[in-house]
């Protein structure tokens, strides 16, 4: 299936966390956190402005970004687990 996201919004697919601390010991996956780092993987045409033009996002497919804790919608699309946000839940771009 293909999904294309709708105007400012961004197709996110999360980046797995470390298993493993620092000292080595492994965290089950109960008690880890939900990464807040992903790759986008489709993003929106742009913000349709007052005038009627189009803003473009300054995300673009395959940018590694850092979003909130509990930004965006939690969807599956081809049995894979994927994230739809607003571009301005998206905090920065990791370079």
């Amino acid at each position: 299936m293909k999904f294309r996201p709708l105007h400012d919004r961004v197709l996110v697919k999360r980046v797995e966390s470390e298993t493993k601390t620092a000292s080595g010991i492994i965290i089950p996956d109960t008690a880890q956190e939900k990464p807040m780092q992903g790759k986008v993987i489709s993003v929106g045409s742009g913000t349709v402005k007052e005038d009627g033009s189009v803003k473009a996002l300054d995300v673009k497919k395959g940018d590694t970004v850092l979003f909130g804790k509990w930004s965006g919608t939690e969807v599956k699309i081809d049995g894979e687990d994927l994230l739809i946000m607003k571009e301005s839940d998206i905090m920065g771009i990791i370079e």
